[in-house]
């Protein structure tokens, strides 16, 4: 065989992504690169480390201690201007006039047909001064766009502003020390204004990983990203804070969904379960993007649903360590492919293989059989409830 050709079907298991200039820094980047950073991902179009130990020593970390993330890649497109709550109210399917200011609201950005474009966690600064905390997708040349000719007197920006992540049981700890007893005050998904060595952040008690936590947005962070951090770092030492990557094993037991993967331009909210009266309001005759769409999909019902699965067998690996390159396709028992798992995991405090599958409705009832083409090979499962661990979400609210 030609060597050439052999390299060729052999690539490395684990490629390098490449460091230059084109892909964009966080204000964090330098600083937490310096904990010994093992994988990137681009996120964004900004480098977001996604892995420094191994996915079961963080996930440890984080349940059972204090860890601090470099989530600067959740950029803050503002909504601003005398018409930023109309044009919110139109962006959105939630009601934002049940968001007061100093209050978070988990969001979905739908497109006319309903898609889910976004799925930000909003932040109502102002009475007319909004962030959106994006994932991984271009909202602001869509907001942009929806802006241009509404005749409404609004700015779209993306602001100097960058969050850090802490989260873990003793979250709490490490943020009365950085900000004194008031933070305790604060309520779940609400947020308020301090300042920490002369710098402005917004602190919301909001997170990705279903545990106690934290995220602090540093304003002008592109000045005081270095310092932020290491303040940050320094509070958390005397509770063994530890750096690492957003925990997709704990963020999959707690049915938490992740853009890209689970939920996409062409998934609505009641495919993945949740089309809550609250989270897509038919408010009266109020009109927002993709509504009407959106009434004709919970009248006539979908076609298919995106489901908890227990995988037997083997692990299927921990979904940041390389193991799931791909969705694994979901199959009827007799071999017909009907779906496909969407994020999986292995849980190291459940003992089980769990994750995400979009499968027919007819395939969506608890303790329907499958079978999964996992990284293993083939592999029994079934439908399971989820979130697969603490369904009532008490633990981040605690």
């Amino acid at each position: 065989m030609n060597p050439a050709i052999e390299d060729i079907q052999r690539p490395p298991a684990a490629p390098e992504i490449l460091l230059y200039p084109r892909i964009r820094k966080s204000p964090f980047f330098y600083a937490s690169r310096r904990h010994g950073v093992r994988k990137y991902s681009v996120y964004n179009h900004h480098y977001h480390p996604r892995l420094y130990t191994d996915p079961v020593d963080e996930y440890w970390a984080l349940v059972q201690g204090v860890t601090l993330w470099d989530v600067g890649v959740e950029r803050q497109i503002e909504i601003s201007g005398p018409d930023a709550f109309t044009f919110t109210q139109r962006l959105v399917p939630r009601d934002m006039r049940q968001c007061q200011v100093g209050q978070c609201k988990y969001v979905f950005v739908t497109g006319p047909d309903g898609g889910i474009l976004n799925d930000p966690v909003l932040l109502r600064i102002e009475e007319n001064r909004f962030w959106l905390s994006l994932a991984d997708s271009d909202i602001l040349l869509w907001c942009r766009g929806l802006a241009l000719h509404s005749g409404l007197d609004v700015t779209i920006q993306e602001v100097d502003v960058a969050p850090v992540q802490v989260q873990g049981p003793a979250a709490k700890a490490v943020m009365v020390d950085l900000f004194g007893e008031a933070v305790l005050a604060m309520p779940y998904y609400h947020l308020m204004e301090s300042e920490l060595d002369g710098m402005s952040v917004v602190i919301s008690r909001t997170g990705y990983s279903g545990e106690i936590g934290y995220e602090i947005y540093l304003r002008d962070a592109s000045l005081h990203g270095e310092a932020l951090w290491q303040r940050v770092f320094e509070a958390g030492r005397p509770h063994s804070m530890q750096v690492i990557g957003p925990c997709h094993i704990r963020r999959i037991e707690g049915g938490i969904l992740a853009f890209g993967c689970d939920i996409w331009y062409d998934t609505n909210p009641f495919e993945v379960g949740m089309g809550y009266d609250w989270m897509v309001d038919l408010r009266g005759d109020d009109d927002f993007i993709g509504r009407s769409a959106l009434e004709k999909i919970k009248a006539e019902g979908v076609s298919r649903k995106l489901v908890g699965v227990e995988i037997d067998g083997p692990s299927v690996g921990y979904f940041t360590d390389g193991s799931m390159i791909d969705v694994f396709a979901v199959l009827t028992p007799d071999g017909k492919r009907i779906g496909q798992v969407t994020s999986a995991t292995r849980s190291p405090r459940q003992e089980r293989n769990i994750g995400y599958a979009m499968v027919p409705v007819e395939y969506a009832e608890l303790g329907t059989p499958l079978r999964v083409e996992a990284n293993t090979g083939p592999q029994d499962a079934v439908v399971v409830a989820k979130p697969f661990h603490d369904p009532s979400k008490d633990i981040p609210k605690a």
